[in-house]
């Protein structure tokens, strides 16, 4: 403590010694994360952000320190690590110091100078090293006598003695399934369903736990709830993971490193000192639910004084995988709780409790009866016209083999002493109502029963607002669908099926990356696509996979999520680091598709998923992702100064572009194929059209469009294109037209019935692919960053050091704003009417710029400061700027 104050001290010495500058540096991040504990990275990326308000505000260079000793560094000396000065606006650095040590806290922090030569000193952080090798561990992999069939979930304890005075303690648990880890009868962290799915058998992760409060002096417990997860599902779905090459038992590892006051270090693990029983948890699918049997608790199970004379011996078991690293992702939380808003009694035994919105989650239900008393809690998304829950839209791929696993339905049997709460562990759900069936009478009120959001906790850094009170919903919408399908790994739907279908997760990755801080989210799950792929490239439909997907669903519409994700990641952030993980693994799948495609067009693929009524040749789709995943092989091969592949690619990209207009293309009538709207809007927006026919195609499919009434015609791929392919070439106000519809097909019908998450499906009343909380039709959720506020990443510039401004005055809607917190800091774009005449104001974030191309209103001049402004672009400078058409 006094060390830590000490350096406190001395820092606000350092920075009132360099006062001159009004600049700060914040949102310090070590592998875009705060602080983190437990990190594997040998040369881990360190970002920050420069504060500044000043007109053109800029960092002129820049130095990363790194040391073992806060105090030291704050004097500025002791440095593991010294960057060195440069001269650079860079704020992504990888350290390049010696290799860093396990089980380390570093400090570090930046010094920078901003436009006027000033110093801005950061304030000190710190990130921690976990094992770094896998040779580090020291526990041994445990489990029951129990095999993959028996239900009830393991309890596991152990005893041992703290014999000095802590100073830190760190606990490090790998498992393959979930857990939940105690000390000394309290449950550590707020985290649930750790660790994240991965493919088990080649990839295996661990969390690291601050648990130096929760430790004393003397005896302490350790315990740990085992789930089945994705390791050991028990209920059965078209996708056969029961059958999962890995199944087994769930099985942990833990080593307990404890750090005493003087300088001691003593690591508790497991192995046959532990013992095990079975659990009140009597059975557990993160598919279907939980059932919890009160009657079976065992109080205090996890605390020092236990009686556990009764438990048996652990086995060892070999560890699921060679490869077991860190989990540095955003953690899944319980991060939002939805009171119940209103409560209907069906009868004696069966009330439906309504949250008021989708979600995905659990729900917490507190109650008191007899002992035995058995309570159902069945969770669905819509009604039955008689008030009981429907799940008949979501349980259409579920495979029960007998009845003691409904599906979405919790089982709580009551131990009869009191109030008693239930809530699930190890499993989440996509619901808004809860119908609650007891096998006697019990009386529940609105409090009885609370409804916990669970996603992976990524940070907001968008915000979108209108004067369109539709469209503002709908917004809400497309982000409550994209949270409710982040749990590790991009989802489809919470409820029925939880895959990582690889389509719906590129189609929805600029609504996400937009709105939310998505990286470690997507760094993980690429990781995920390394593991899975075939030494021939091909990549299955689903990622993780149980060996499903791997002959359906897998075309380029489908997996160009490989090439398309760690492109646009370098887009939005700046970073290269996924692209050069991963560019191997791009090149063999892109290579595999030319193997296979001697024509250079492929008809390997889904098509246009859930069209309203038309849907273009399935080469047609397949191919323009195609030539899309070709165009940014041979963008990332010149990044990497890969000139053989970059020209290969190139040739290549001309030559499917060729193809593909030589036999879509009729260049006398200016359309592609029959002229739908998918078929004119996805060679506009993957860059397949020439460029002396793009106005004459635009303006087609515009028309197009009105003959459609300005609604939508489109299915999954195509709804990715048609807003995009028209405000991009001069068509937003008919992109608009098309967003705002409140009648069917369209985004805004679904809003209009009472939707809160995005739809399955464009008709409401279908009877399949009607999941209520789908993020597959997300894109609109991103364009209406792009489409109306015009903010885009530069690919000269990535990570929005410079922006491209396109904003776009639509008719029929008085003001509109989007901002976006990007890694520069942050982006607003807002525009607002007064009967013709428009104000724009936008903000460029210091140490960016921006190139704002000037929309046109007809009859107006654009004005800056009451000057004209000529030009069709403007550069601009770090600060906030106003322009008046007028």
């Amino acid at each position: 403590m006094l060390k830590t104050t000490l350096a406190f001290c001395l820092l606000l010495l350092l920075q009132t010694a360099y006062a001159s500058s009004p600049a700060t540096i914040a949102g310090l991040q070590c592998e875009y994360l705060e602080r983190p504990l437990g990190l594997d990275a040998p040369q881990p990326r360190f970002t920050w952000r420069l504060r500044d308000a000043r007109p053109g505000a800029r960092q002129t260079s820049y130095r990363v320190l790194v040391a073992t000793d806060s105090v030291a560094l704050a004097q500025g000396r002791g440095a593991v690590w010294n960057s060195g000065v440069v001269k650079a606006g860079s704020t992504l650095v990888t350290y390049a110091g010696p290799a860093l040590q396990p089980f380390t806290r570093y400090y570090w922090r930046v010094e920078t100078k901003d436009h006027q030569k000033q110093p801005v000193i950061s304030a000190i952080t710190s990130f921690e090293t976990g094992m770094l090798d896998q040779r580090n561990w020291q526990g041994a992999w445990i489990a029951d006598a129990h095999d993959e069939h028996v239900k009830p979930a393991p309890y596991f304890r152990k005893v041992f003695e703290a014999k000095n005075s802590i100073r830190s303690a760190r606990a490090y648990v790998a498992a393959a399934g979930l857990y939940e880890l105690s000390v000394n009868g309290q449950r550590v962290g707020d985290h649930v369903l750790d660790p994240l799915y991965t493919r088990f058998d080649r990839r295996t992760l661990y969390v690291t736990y601050d648990i130096t409060k929760q430790l004393q002096t003397g005896q302490n417990a350790l315990g740990v709830l085992l789930g089945n997860g994705w390791y050991n599902l028990q209920s059965t779905a078209v996708w056969d993971f029961h059958k999962a090459p890995w199944r087994a038992r769930p099985t942990f590892c833990m080593d307990v490193r404890i750090t005493y006051t003087d300088g001691r270090v003593e690591t508790i693990t497991t192995g046959k000192d532990w013992k095990t029983a079975l659990s009140p948890v009597i059975f557990n699918s993160i598919y279907t639910a939980e059932h919890y049997d009160a009657r079976r608790e065992q109080p205090g199970w996890n605390t020092v004084n236990f009686n556990d004379k009764e438990w048996k011996e652990v086995f060892f078991r070999t560890a699921p995988s060679r490869n077991i690293v860190a989990q540095a992702v955003r953690p899944i939380r319980a991060v939002e709780e939805l009171p119940t808003q209103s409560v209907r009694r069906l009868n004696d035994t069966t009330y439906v409790f309504d949250l008021g919105r989708n979600i995905a989650g659990v729900s917490r239900l507190t109650v008191q009866g007899p002992a035995g008393t058995v309570v159902r809690l069945k969770h669905g998304e819509r009604l039955y016209p008689n008030g009981h829950v429907d799940i008949s839209n979501i349980d259409e791929h579920y495979r029960p083999t007998d009845k003691s696993d409904p599906f979405q339905t919790d089982i709580f049997i009551l131990g009869g002493k009191g109030r008693e709460s239930f809530q699930p562990r190890f499993n989440y759900k996509g619901f808004q109502y809860v119908e609650v069936t007891s096998s006697r009478s019990l009386p529940l009120t609105k409090e009885s029963l609370m409804g916990y959001f669970l996603h992976s906790d990524v940070p907001a850094i968008g915000h979108v607002a209108s004067a369109n009170p539709t469209l503002d919903k709908l917004w809400q919408a497309t982000n409550a669908s994209y949270l409710s399908n982040l749990f590790g790994y991009p989802t489809d739907c919470p409820q029925r099926e939880k895959n990582g279908w690889t389509g719906d997760s590129h189609i929805a990755l600029e609504t996400g990356l937009y709105s939310f801080d998505g990286i470690t989210v997507y760094e993980k799950w690429l990781a995920d696509y390394r593991d899975e792929q075939q030494p021939n490239g091909v990549l299955p439909s689903i990622v993780p996979s149980n060996g499903w997907g791997y002959e359906w669903g897998n075309g380029p519409d489908w997996t160009s999520s490989m090439v398309l994700i760690p492109w646009n990641i370098y887009l939005f952030y700046g970073d290269s680091k996924l692209l050069a993980d991963c560019y191997d693994n791009m090149r063999r799948y892109v290579d595999l598709i030319t193997d296979i495609s001697p024509t250079h067009l492929t008809t390997w693929g889904l098509g246009d998923w859930v069209p309203v009524t038309d849907k273009p040749p399935v080469e047609f789709t397949s191919t323009c992702y195609y030539y899309a995943d070709v165009v940014i092989m041979a963008k990332t091969a010149r990044l990497f100064g890969k000139t053989g592949d970059a020209a290969r690619y190139e040739a290549l990209a001309a030559a499917i572009r060729q193809a593909f207009n030589a036999k879509y293309f009729n260049p006398q009538t200016n359309l592609y194929g029959n002229g739908t709207q998918t078929e004119l809007s996805m060679p506009l927006y993957w860059h397949l059209v020439p460029e002396a026919a793009k106005a004459q195609v635009a303006a087609n499919l515009a028309k197009q469009v009105a003959t459609d009434n300005y609604h939508l015609n489109v299915g999954l791929l195509g709804q990715k294109s048609i807003l995009n392919a028209l405000s991009e070439n001069g068509y937003a106000d008919v992109a608009y037209r098309i967003a705002a519809q409140e009648t069917y097909p369209s985004w805004g019908w679904w809003i209009k019935n009472g939707a809160t998450t995005l739809y399955e499906n464009w008709n409401i009343q279908a009877k399949h692919d009607i999941s209520l909380n789908h993020i597959m039709f997300g894109e609109i959720g991103a364009w209406l960053y792009k489409g109306l506020g015009g903010i885009h990443p530069d690919p000269a510039q990535p990570g929005f050091r410079n922006v491209l401004l396109t904003p776009h005055f639509v008719p029929n809607l008085a003001h509109f704003e989007a901002s976006h917190e990007a890694p520069q800091g942050t982006i607003r774009s807002a525009w607002a009417r007064t009967g013709r005449a428009v104000q724009y104001t936008v903000t460029v974030p210091p140490n960016a710029t921006a190139t704002l191309r000037l929309p046109v209103v007809e009859g107006l001049q654009p004005h800056r400061e009451g000057r004209a402004v000529k030009g069709e672009e403007v550069q601009l400078v770090a600060g906030s700027y106003v322009f008046d058409w007028k």
